[in-house]
């Protein structure tokens, strides 16, 4: 792979893209307007309700779901859930532009071969694929009971997110510098730091089913859940994996475990890369490493304790920050090496 500043610079604008469609479907669940528009129009959805008929519509069709029956609202509250999803939604069809328009025109002028070519297709359909997950996921909305994404449904979209970011951001990168520094000795650190992303991957997974389930608000205590290590009934619900999804006390634990094994090879891991001789832009990601694993730690027990939804919010976004530094520092050991074996002169 050749460099291309332009081209990596695109993929990496994707990326920050990527983050703030979290952002905005984020903030969308976080004040329940996640049903808040029950129709999908995906090319002409962009176009918002012009008269009162178009507004009498679609509250109609809010006025069908579970939430409303549950929590009925008025016109001018269900104008205040309709802007942020519409938003979010709009956000989703200019990332398509955003792609599919440079990507056109790198492609006729040869910038993009054919391998890269179908490797950045392939990251376009797990979009398309994301939209149409998350239409699907909104209907649910309709079906009795369900208030809000179910999180056997809203894990997933997350952790799909976070692995088309992934892909941007190593793909974006490497198109910037395409060959890696030689670092010796690094091999051992280059392990940690994928185990530090996978973790960071999976903690997110189980963030995302303790901020749909309900979870959040079931022990309000930390180290301990309540005066308990392990919450009573973890394994209450049959079949047994479904305690792994649904059994808030079981998601809370597993979060909590998580992050905490998560937080440790992550320090682990920064705290070997400083201590090493790196060049200096992964070095510095090392660094951002740290500052940002100890401070989801703060925020998720502080979210934790304080029982915040809103907290929560914004420890999703800094998980999401988290995760691209780890990725950004497990790029830069793209080079790692065996350090040189050492030869001993012969006694004499």
């Amino acid at each position: 792979m050749k460099t291309d500043r332009a081209v990596g610079n695109w993929l990496l604008l994707l990326a920050a893209m990527v983050f703030g469609m979290v952002v905005g479907g984020g903030h969308a669940r976080t004040i329940g307007a996640s049903f808040s528009i029950q129709v999908w129009r995906p090319f002409t959805g962009f176009i918002p309700p012009m008269n009162a008929a178009d507004w009498n519509q679609l509250y109609g069709l809010f006025q069908r779901t579970a939430q409303y029956q549950a929590h009925p609202i008025g016109m001018a509250q269900y104008k205040a859930l309709f802007w942020p999803m519409f938003l979010d939604r709009c956000w989703g069809r200019l990332m398509a532009l955003v792609f599919s328009i440079p990507f056109a025109v790198f492609l006729l002028k040869g910038r993009i071969q054919h391998g890269l070519a179908f490797w950045l297709g392939c990251i376009f359909l797990l979009g398309a694929g994301q939209a149409i997950y998350g239409w699907y996921m909104v209907q649910t909305g309709l079906y009795p009971g369900v208030l809000s994404p179910p999180p056997e449904w809203a894990a997933p979209h997350l952790l799909s997110a976070m692995l088309i970011l992934a892909a941007l951001l190593w793909t974006g990168m490497t198109l910037r510098n395409p060959e890696p520094a030689r670092i010796e000795g690094a091999v051992i650190l280059r392990g940690f730091s994928t185990a530090t992303v996978a973790l960071i991957w999976v903690t997110m997974g189980f963030g995302a089913l303790v901020a749909t389930s309900g979870a959040l608000h079931v022990f309000n205590s930390f180290p301990a859940m309540d005066g308990h290590w392990l919450p009573p009934d973890m394994f209450g619900q049959s079949p047994v994996w479904m305690n792994f999804v649904t059994n808030k006390g079981m998601v809370q634990f597993c979060h909590r475990l998580l992050a905490t094994i998560t937080a440790l090879t992550a320090l682990t891991t920064a705290v070997m890369g400083l201590r090493m001789k790196l060049p200096p832009a992964t070095r510095d990601l090392f660094l951002l490493l740290a500052g940002l694993v100890a401070l989801q730690y703060v925020l998720g027990m502080a979210t934790l304790v304080m029982g915040n939804n809103e907290l929560g919010f914004v420890h999703e976004l800094n998980a999401v920050l988290l995760f691209a530094s780890a990725i950004g520092a497990r790029h830069g050991l793209r080079g790692a090496v065996a350090a040189p074996a050492r030869v001993f002169a012969p006694a004499e």
